[in-house]
């Protein structure tokens, strides 16, 4: 691989940002499911209870897990696909192929940033966008949906300030769907961004592929490795 690894590379503060965001959230995220689950459990085998909330939480804190999962997969090229007919090809060719892969990446994330926009707007009382594929500005009239509330999670005091500013002052008896919907257009941009800067370390020759390959192989050699220390 030519030139100086990504790591290796001095980064921007966008970068350090956006890195240091996906690791604490994945992080906080696993921690807080396997307290809410043994929480539950401890509750209903020793004290005959249970949160009635836990297994809601528990699925949106999965749920956000999973979408920040997608982009950090880029950012670690964790992601598996089939190279074996590109592996074959000349350098030249791979590195040609894996950019129009990027091009078609790129403009996937685009389309799911604008669904996730569109999807999530009118629980935040905001508008969609206009246009079947691309954003053209933002409709107008469309009906929102800020009074959404989820089933069982209850409120929490540092969120009623989305009373007064997209509830019209009513108070909410449960979490708003727009607090865990939020992770839609948040996941959305870092998926694209993380698209956008594997696609720039393919042009500058710092990473050879957007998928993990090999990844048997690099198994048993970290394996081995390991036994001889």
């Amino acid at each position: 691989m030519s030139g100086l690894s990504s790591e290796s590379k001095p980064k921007s503060r966008l970068w350090h940002a956006v890195n240091s965001l996906e690791e604490t959230a994945i992080a906080v995220l696993l921690g807080l499911m396997t307290l809410v689950t043994f929480v539950n459990v401890v509750l209903r085998y020793v004290f005959n209870a249970s949160l009635i909330w836990g297994l809601e939480v528990t699925l949106i804190l999965f749920a956000w897990l999973v979408l920040l999962g997608i982009s950090y997969g880029f950012k670690v090229t964790a992601h598996l696909g089939v190279d074996a007919l590109i592996n074959i090809l000349p350098e030249r060719t791979r590195k040609v192929l894996g950019l129009v892969a990027a091009a078609f990446c790129i403009a996937y994330a685009g389309l799911l940033m604008k669904g996730a926009w569109d999807y999530w707007a009118p629980f935040a009382a905001l508008q969609p966008t206009e246009g079947r594929w691309f954003p053209l500005g933002f409709t107008e009239g469309v009906r929102d949906r800020a009074f959404y509330v989820t089933d069982q999670v209850p409120m929490l005091g540092i969120f009623r300030w989305l009373e007064d500013a997209i509830n019209y002052g009513e108070e909410y008896e449960k979490l708003p769907r727009v607090v865990p919907y939020t992770i839609l257009p948040v996941a959305a941009a870092l998926i694209l961004f993380r698209v956008i800067q594997a696609t720039i370390g393919l042009l500058t020759g710092e990473r050879q592929s957007l998928i993990a390959s090999h990844e048997a192989e690099d198994a048993v050699e970290d394996a081995a490795r390991a036994a001889k220390d």
